[in-house]
């Protein structure tokens, strides 16, 4: 059994029959009341985001948490296909369960499964991935007192917005928690 004095970010845990982990939490306490967790949480059953308060020193079942790597094969219907490495057994995941990281997958891109009492229920993705931009606007350059940016579609299809200096053909480091332009790749 855990308590609220040991969450920390990632932490899997158990509450009303379901497995949540947090994303982000903060103590909150105010004059004469008693103190207060304010969590967010991700329901790993279905990938949504949920928040909740928890009282000081509430308790709750730590859910044993495993982490195998994987390679991302290919997609076949509405399912993303990967291939375990230990096993090599092939591993069908709902690509609606991915939800918006499934437009960073690629060929051949290692990732995490998270498994929870030995049954897949996440894929985690590393924190950057280098995509190719396969169309962009040429940028122009002007007066502007700020950075300029531009709409760019990359390989997988996702649109993200770059600086004016990122041609086509470019391969740039995307951060995939938050779709964000990270710099450009030399090769």
């Amino acid at each position: 059994m855990i308590d609220t004095s040991q969450f920390k970010n990632g932490l899997v845990f158990e509450d009303d029959g379901q497995i949540v982990q947090i994303i982000a939490f903060q103590h909150h306490r105010k004059s004469q009341s008693a103190a207060v967790y304010r969590t967010t949480l991700r329901v790993l059953a279905n990938n949504s985001v949920i928040e909740r308060s928890y009282a000081s020193g509430a308790k709750f079942r730590e859910v044993p948490v495993t982490k195998r790597e994987k390679i991302y094969s290919y997609d076949e219907g509405d399912k993303a296909v990967f291939m375990d490495n230990e096993t090599y057994e092939q591993v069908f995941y709902p690509k609606s369960l991915l939800g918006p990281s499934a437009k960073f997958l690629t060929e051949n891109m290692e990732v995490l499964g998270v498994y929870v009492d030995d049954k897949l229920t996440a894929i985690e993705l590393p924190a950057n991935v280098v995509l190719t931009v396969s169309s962009t606007v040429p940028g122009v350059k002007g007066d502007s007192v700020s950075n300029m940016v531009k709409p760019a579609t990359l390989e997988t299809g996702l649109e993200i917005s770059v600086p004016l200096f990122v041609k086509e053909g470019d391969r740039i480091r995307v951060d995939t928690r938050n779709s964000q332009y990270v710099e450009r790749v030399k090769d």
